[in-house]
């Protein structure tokens, strides 16, 4: 199967019940990213802000995962803690509600931790 050359068709490679999560978890990110770009990055969908990614998305057999996610303030990280499944990667599995809020919450602090994407400092 060839590699996705943009967001639509990778997205369009899972089954339905997926590719609604996942169009799902895009538009809540894109939400929060000032004028948001798609690019695929390492196989996966990236958001990019002010040139630089703000967030990956990757559907995978038995969950969603958002990447990187660094350390957040304290009230997130602690919405998060059930979630993180590496130094920079949480997961939300397919059997469970997933928490589109927590993921534009992320979304949201991360483009605040850039300044809006204008060149910030952050991750």
């Amino acid at each position: 199967m060839a590699a996705p050359v943009d967001v639509d068709s990778y997205l369009a490679g899972f089954p339905p019940e997926q590719r609604e999560i996942l169009e799902r978890v895009r538009r809540v990110i894109r939400s929060q990213v000032p004028d948001p770009v798609e690019k695929i990055r390492y196989g996966m969908p990236a958001i990019m802000l002010g040139g630089r990614y703000a967030l990956h998305f990757a559907g995978w057999k038995k969950h969603v995962g958002i990447y990187p996610v660094p350390s957040l303030d304290e009230e997130l990280e602690q919405r998060l803690a059930p979630h993180r499944s590496g130094k920079d990667s949480v997961n939300f599995p397919y059997d469970r509600p997933i928490d589109f809020d927590l993921i534009e919450d992320v979304a949201a602090a991360i483009v605040a931790r850039r300044g809006g994407g204008g060149g910030g400092t952050g991750r």
